[in-house]
């Protein structure tokens, strides 16, 4: 359902859902867990350099501003925006695409977190 307001449609939610081939999730997988990669996600967070990382599996298509995703993500993602001392949210590099041989969706995101690190409760949104 779109709401129209001041003679803009604003839609009430986006589909984020996107599926990959095996082989591209695979190599996809391979280049997220480079260290060189780890070292530069540390180095953007603030975290100390010495700080164990790993890619969590999770990835996540962004998608526009609507009532629902208000940060540009779907809603089960903001809890690992919200613990920002143990996940970071990164963009999949263009390059690590592109070498996957991933085309659709153009752009994802990776939930990169601390080794170790606990689930994050879920966030209740308003």
């Amino acid at each position: 359902m779109a709401v129209q307001a001041s003679g803009l449609r604003i839609k009430e939610k986006y589909d984020g859902s996107f599926s990959l081939d095996p082989e591209a999730e695979q190599f996809l997988t391979a280049y997220l867990g480079q260290q060189n990669f780890h070292d530069e996600v540390v180095k953007q967070a603030g975290w100390d350099k010495d700080t164990k990382i790993e890619f969590t599996g999770k990835l996540f298509m962004p998608v526009p501003w609507s009532p629902a995703e208000r940060k540009g993500m779907p809603q089960e993602f903001e809890k690992y925006l919200a613990d920002k001392d143990n996940y970071q949210l990164v963009n999949v590099p263009p390059t690590f695409m592109f070498n996957a041989k991933i085309f659709r969706p153009s752009r994802l995101c990776a939930v990169m977190s601390k080794a170790g690190a606990a689930e994050p409760p879920d966030v209740t949104t308003e």
